[in-house]
């Protein structure tokens, strides 16, 4: 079947999934596999005084244990943080070396200690239960403030006060913020926190090790969200070996979020031990074991303070982070917290911004990417300011927004903080969701929720985030003798329907049916570098896609003319046909591809075959964009808050296909609810331990708690790319936070006054905020 771009294609690669046919890294069974357990610290921070494993050594079945002194003696690398970063004092961020497995002390509850690989499971968790550890207790700290307050332990002996680095945008930016603040009539402030998030992937993470003594070269077959982006730091920084040693295969993988984009101790220790033993070493991780060691998300305290003039126009933001990095630096620690936060401007014109951050370190689990990367934090304080500032001027919520958006005549404009807006109607797509939400109408529903007695509170919030940028991405289209194509990626398909839009913008462009596209991914060894993440798949990677095809049509011009001995100008290229209109003389693409092989069948100086491979270098981002209105209603006896309506209209640009749009901001906007409304890693204060550690205490969204959607678009296509596409993969998590606790906010506000609640809003907190 032949099918074009703006298609609600269902996704190719569900057919295979839901009937069992997967497969995924838990699934593989490889000859001699042997089975890893790794013993974690049940403590927050102590040292390590003695670690026994004799005992562990004699248990049945176990043929290796592993501690942190043996990684040293092997001379092995730190889980590196692959990101610089300088400091406001002009000093480059302090390092936070992390060893696969703890050597000296431990700095979170979960940090691998030990590792135990036997012919079972079962036995090598019973060998690790023997493994004797004397742990001298330190005094611990979770919380990001009380880490960077006087006396707080000092989780590092060379980073003062826990701060491992403290970064602003720009000391000119300060002065011209300072100067703004000066002629302000009003200056609305805000301190709000962005509770830590579990990332809870459906496919737990996992890893195979294996080595084969005869070529030197190991292989990983781990869950990743790009397999050159893990591989090369894991070869060259942590596992000494060079890169082209160690190939990494990456299958089907379920859920990713971020999460599994980085290098992890576990991928370190199951090749260290497949070379140690000389058999396949296999880790899985169960759910409690993620809770506790899979990077965690958000956790930042923010101070916000917006300068308005005296009609109500922003004037200048300050922004104030203390973002809580956990125990140790993850791979984009760094980068999160400060590179992100130049989308604090959102969609308006503000003239002076200045940024300050903090990056303080705990011992909690560290945090990293996780489904926005930093640009829902950051939406999330700027569209809190704007409501609060709409509220204190008398204003209505669409009303602030009208007069500091940046308009279209104003494209493409540069924000304070230095983005570059190509294209958006921000005003015409927040009106259009006002209509869809029948925003005009809401107080007839608010009545009729007092008569019930409930409170009813409705909320903005409009969004934009930075995708389509970053590293390149390579795409390559080689034609097969059966008369098929594949297509050979460098990023990685992990339930974001990336088979089937690939499959289509082939389809489209070279009028190939779409089941004869094969899509290859995950292999080092066959496919080019390349990371799904940011939102960027289709803007750098389609859009690599989309070049290698025009290659191929016009090359497939000048070789058809050669071969039907007529000018290459006057060849047509239709639904995968080379044509002479008003002839009978053509050849489909498959043919040229076989013809193409023949140098024979050349002209002078044609390189054989239309395979094609393209590098694209992503010359601009792109800035998808939106607006969310979200009606609650609330039990004030009881705190609880349900969310009656939802209704959001994005600007995406090009649609690929509006069916996987759709689905994408769909599962952005629970993740996005779950954040508002239920999860918490909660850690007590005193021991480190996270309280929040299981599904019995981890609250996350269910069927029950989400309501059903009214989703469209108002697309803009952007200029940044060929196929205009923006990208949409992390929307639905910008927008909704705000949006959902502008609504609250709206409904406790008319009761009691109520200025702010943190997230989540739970019906505890609700409850004691409606009687202050």
């Amino acid at each position: 079947m032949k099918f074009g771009l703006g298609q609600p294609v269902r996704r190719h690669e569900d057919f295979r999934l839901i009937r069992g046919q997967g497969r995924y890294t838990d699934d593989i069974v490889l000859p001699r596999m042997s089975f890893a357990y790794v013993l974690r610290s049940p403590v927050a921070h102590a040292r390590i005084a003695r670690i026994d494993t004799g005992a562990a050594r004699t248990m049945p079945g176990v043929l290796f244990v592993g501690t942190g002194d043996d990684i040293r003696a092997d001379g092995l690398g730190d889980v590196p943080c692959t990101i610089p970063l300088v400091s406001r004092d002009g000093k480059p961020r302090h390092d936070t070396p992390r060893p696969a497995l703890a050597q000296g002390k431990v700095r979170h509850v979960g940090q691998p200690v030990a590792l135990v690989v036997a012919e079972t499971y079962a036995q090598a968790r019973d060998a690790a239960e023997a493994i004797a550890v004397d742990y001298d207790a330190l005094p611990a700290v979770t919380d990001a403030k009380a880490a960077a307050a006087p006396g707080a332990p000092r989780l590092f002996d060379h980073i003062p006060g826990n701060v491992v680095f403290d970064w602003d945008n720009d000391a000119g930016n300060a002065q011209a913020t300072d100067a703004a603040f000066a002629t302000a009539a009003r200056i609305v402030a805000l301190e709000l926190v962005n509770n830590r998030v579990v990332v809870n992937s459906m496919e737990p993470r996992n890893a195979i090790g294996d080595y084969d003594a005869a070529s030197g070269r190991a292989t990983l077959t781990t869950a990743t969200q790009g397999p050159h982006f893990v591989r090369d730091p894991l070869a060259e920084i942590v596992l000494k070996m060079p890169k082209d040693k160690l190939r990494l295969v990456t299958p089907n993988v379920g859920g990713g979020f971020g999460m599994k984009a980085f290098v992890y101790p576990e991928h370190a220790l199951v090749v260290w031990a497949a070379r140690k033993i000389l058999r396949p070493v296999k880790w899985q991780e169960d759910r409690s074991e993620g809770f506790v060691s899979d990077n965690q998300g958000r956790d930042h305290v923010t101070r916000g303070e917006l300068a308005l003039d005296a009609k109500g126009r922003f004037l200048g933001l300050r922004v104030s982070i203390l973002a809580n990095i956990g125990a140790y630096l993850s791979p984009f620690g760094c980068f999160v917290p400060t590179r992100s936060t130049d989308l604090v401007s959102g969609l308006y014109a503000i003239g002076a911004i200045h940024i300050n951050v903090k990056g303080v370190c705990t011992n909690t689990v560290p945090v990293c990417a996780y489904r926005g990367a930093g640009r829902p934090e950051a939406g999330f304080l700027i569209e809190r300011l704007v409501d609060a500032a709409a509220r204190e001027t008398g204003k209505s919520p669409d009303a602030i927004r009208r007069i500091n958006f940046v308009p279209p005549s104003a494209m493409p404009y540069t924000s304070a903080t230095k983005l570059l807006l190509d294209s958006g109607e921000f005003e015409k797509v927040m009106d259009l969701c006002m209509a869809a939400a029948e925003w005009s109408s809401f107080g007839k529903r608010r009545r009729s929720s007092e008569k019930a007695g409930k409170l009813r509170g409705i909320g903005m919030a409009t969004y934009t985030e930075r995708c389509g940028g970053g590293f390149p991405e390579t795409a390559s289209i080689e034609f097969k003798d059966d008369d098929r194509v594949e297509l050979v990626m460098g990023n990685q398909e992990y339930g974001t329907g990336l088979v089937t839009a690939y499959k289509q913008i082939v389809s489209d462009q070279l009028g190939i049916d779409a089941d004869r596209i094969d899509v290859i991914m995950g292999d080092t060894d066959r496919t080019p570098s390349g990371l799904t993440g940011g939102s960027r798949a289709l803007a750098v990677a389609g859009s690599a896609l989309h070049e290698a095809g025009n290659t191929i049509i016009a090359k497939g011009r000048e070789l058809a003319g050669h071969l039907l001995e007529v000018s290459a100008q006057d060849i047509a290229f239709a639904d995968g046909v080379f044509s002479v209109p008003g002839t009978d003389l053509r050849l489909d693409v498959f043919a040229l591809a076989k013809a193409a092989r023949d140098p024979n069948k050349l002209p002078a100086g044609m390189a054989p075959g239309l395979d094609t491979t393209h590098v694209r270098v992503p010359p601009a981002q792109t800035f998808p964009n939106g607006c969310h209105i979200v009606e609650v209603e609330i039990d004030p006896d009881s705190g609880a808050v349900a969310i009656d309506r939802y209704t959001v209209v994005d600007d995406f640009g090009r649609t690929i296909n509006p069916l996987l749009l759709e689905g994408q901001v769909h599962g952005g906007i629970v993740q996005g609810i779950g954040q508002a409304l239920l999860e918490h890693a909660v850690y007590d204060d005193d021991s480190g331990q996270l309280l929040a550690g299981s599904f019995m205490d981890y609250a996350m969204p269910r069927a029950g708690d989400i309501p059903s959607f009214a989703f469209s678009t108002h697309n803009v296509p952007t200029t940044a790319n060929p196929l205009g596409v923006k990208g949409a993969g992390e929307a639905g998590a910008v927008g909704a936070p705000p949006a959902v606790i502008n609504a609250i906010v709206d409904a406790l506000n008319r009761r009691s006054g109520v200025r702010h609640i943190d997230m989540p809003a739970t019906p505890r907190r609700v409850w004691e905020a409606l009687r202050g």
